[in-house]
């Protein structure tokens, strides 16, 4: 699934992604984002996006019914399930799934050119959408958000008044298989306090960035002049 309670607007630039991009000649990053319904993932997501320059987020599509104040392009973009379904069998998501009823997915032809052009996007998705991201794009980045207790969990999702008891109820049951696949992820945040969990995703981003096999131009750039040899003193 795609960011089901996605964050509103990604910084400044277009609805899908911010508009800056990176600053060195390198692919973007793919960082999949992903927990139990309730951890706060979109929260954490919503936070770091304000503070990572050049840190996109991608914009989903469903067939769920807008809630509160979504709005078109930003949260989501709403279809019926009819195009949904077509955009499907035309094989135009890099992910799909369906979860709690509704039908979500992520384009795929947005998703790369804006990695061909050195942007990072983070994904919202659950974490059957993670798999598929992960299967089809071995380099994305997967981090998985725990919620720090059943009963807190429990009472995050009481506290947004968004859902029926019993939808609740199945929420709370898949949290209790979901947070047994989250070794398969390469990083694991513990949300018990929002500001710390915020600043460990804000720095696994960062790290990412900073790995030798990304280094881009200019690095590559800097470590060519070593080559010429030193100056004269």
């Amino acid at each position: 699934m795609s960011n089901e309670n996605a964050p509103p607007e990604s910084g400044g630039g277009p609805a899908s992604f911010a508009a800056k991009g990176n600053a060195e000649d390198r692919p973007g990053i793919l960082i999949v984002v992903s927990a139990p319904s309730g951890a706060g993932k979109s929260s954490l997501i919503k936070i770091v996006l304000s503070r990572v320059e050049g840190l996109g987020f991608s914009v989903s599509y469903t067939t769920r019914a807008p809630r509160g104040a979504e709005q078109e392009g930003v949260e989501y973009h709403f279809v019926t399930s009819e195009k949904f379904i077509a955009m499907r069998d035309r094989g135009e998501f890099l992910e799909w799934a369906e979860v709690h009823g509704h039908l979500y997915g992520t384009h795929i032809d947005s998703v790369q050119a804006l990695l061909r052009s050195g942007q990072d996007v983070v994904f919202d998705v659950d974490i059957e959408g993670a798999e598929q991201i992960s299967s089809r794009m071995p380099g994305a980045v997967t981090v998985f958000v725990l919620p720090p207790s059943p009963a807190e969990l429990e009472a995050r999702l009481s506290g947004r008044n968004l859902n029926p008891r019993d939808d609740m109820e199945f929420r709370l049951a898949n949290a209790a298989r979901e947070v047994r696949m989250s070794e398969r992820f390469d990083y694991i945040v513990v949300n018990d306090d929002l500001e710390q969990a915020a600043k460990a995703l804000e720095a696994i981003v960062v790290a990412e960035r900073h790995r030798a096999v990304r280094a881009g131009g200019q690095v590559r750039a800097i470590i060519d002049t070593f080559g010429r040899g030193l100056p004269n003193a």
